[in-house]
């Protein structure tokens, strides 16, 4: 099979990025012909008027790159187009483009874009649905992308534009959601249940299961509000014995963090900094469980699978895809999201019952075997392929 792999590259590299060259190598080793269009954007830094005009008219619909979609349907004929993610430059021009050549389209929503302009559903510290509630103006009010009335405006608009084109709705043959929680989201504010297929994402390369009760608790993420960090350390201040917790992680709130402990006397908990891959792997082998206290829905955390393929159990927000992914009792435990009394009960418990927590971590291993691993999501992947391959045939 021909793929042509889409993605829009942000400025600071994320999670999305990781998974679209996961899903390229893994569909080249299984012997597809794979042709990325990629592009990036770094390409509009331009903050003059002039340049936030363009912007605005690249977000809506991006003319070039409609253009250069349009060619490479031509001279390269894929059987599929599978998108990751178009804001901003590349649009959703393209899903024309795809139509127009006939060929089948697929859409992975990584994050909430299409509900929400700053795409996490997430303001003021706490989860915020008021865009699907009520309208995409209340992002305008409260300038949820970037902090600016302009750019939420501008994003707001792309979403009115193709809700009213039934560019979702008529243009993209199949989606795929992370989770069952995901799906239930974008079905309830439009999107065809039938066209929308849940596949999570997988870890890559193999990882050898953890031994040992563990000697320290452990954060590994974005140091910033959503995630829920500050919440974490409220709970470690209030464990009647100091556990060892290693926050392994870089962010905007990595100074604040740091002074909120001075003179609390808690040598306990000792901030990493951003580690590599190989590193958190090394971190995850030692620790005695993960902790993941996020504030808000979460795409698929890869945190988690990443965690369940070492045989490492998880504790989590029960909050949107964590309290799908984290089976309480049986692979992790679950506690209230922001409710650091609550963490502090359940990691008190956790961590007096290490033999517990390794029972929980080889139910995690058996999770990841039955639902994570590359063989399964390939699996998934091409028959989701054949789906959307199906509406478009004669």
């Amino acid at each position: 099979m021909k793929i042509l792999l889409v993605h829009n590259f942000y400025r600071e590299p994320g999670g999305e990025d990781a998974v679209f060259a996961q899903e390229q190598r893994l569909l080249e080793s299984h012997g597809h012909r794979v042709i990325p269009y990629t592009r990036t954007n770094l390409e509009v830094e331009d903050a003059s008027i002039r340049g936030k005009l363009r912007l605005l008219n690249t977000i809506v619909h991006a003319p070039d790159s409609r253009k250069q979609m349009a060619e490479m349907l031509r001279s390269e004929k894929p059987d599929v187009v599978h998108i990751h993610n178009t804001f901003m430059v590349i649009s959703p021009s393209i899903y024309d483009a795809c139509a127009e050549a006939g060929v089948p389209t697929v859409q992975t929503l990584h994050n909430y874009r299409l509900l929400c302009p700053a795409a996490t559903m997430f303001r003021d510290g706490q989860v915020c649905e008021e865009c699907t509630h009520r309208s995409l103006v209340q992002s305008v009010a409260h300038r949820c992308y970037r902090s600016s009335r302009t750019t939420t405006a501008a994003v707001a608009l792309m979403l009115t534009a193709h809700r009213a084109f039934g560019t979702w709705t008529t243009r993209v043959n199949a989606f795929i959601a992370l989770t069952q929680f995901s799906k239930r989201k974008f079905v309830e504010n439009g999107l065809p249940a039938e066209r929308v297929h849940v596949k999570p994402n997988f870890v890559e390369s193999p990882m050898t299961e953890r031994q040992g009760p563990g000697a320290y608790a452990l954060f590994v993420g974005r140091l910033s509000p959503e995630k829920g960090v500050t919440t974490l350390l409220e709970a470690w201040k209030r464990l009647p014995i100091p556990v060892p917790l290693k926050i392994a992680g870089d962010g905007v709130l990595l100074p604040a963090l740091r002074a909120s402990l001075e003179g609390q006397r808690m040598s306990n908990v000792d901030f990493l900094g951003r580690q590599s891959r190989d590193q958190i792997r090394t971190l995850m082998h030692g620790a005695r469980f993960l902790i993941l206290p996020s504030l808000w829905y979460e795409g698929f955390p890869m945190v988690i699978a990443e965690s369940f393929a070492c045989g490492l159990a998880v504790l989590g927000s029960r909050l949107g895809a964590i309290e799908e992914l984290i089976e309480d009792g049986q692979t992790g435990l679950h506690f209230h999201p922001g409710d650091p009394a609550d963490l502090a009960r359940v990691a008190a418990w956790a961590w007096a019952r290490p033999v517990a927590i390794q029972a929980m971590g080889r139910n995690a291993r058996l999770k990841f075997d039955e639902s994570y691993s590359p063989s399964l999501n390939y699996e998934r992947l091409v028959a989701i392929y054949a789906k959307a391959r199906e509406q478009v045939r004669p």
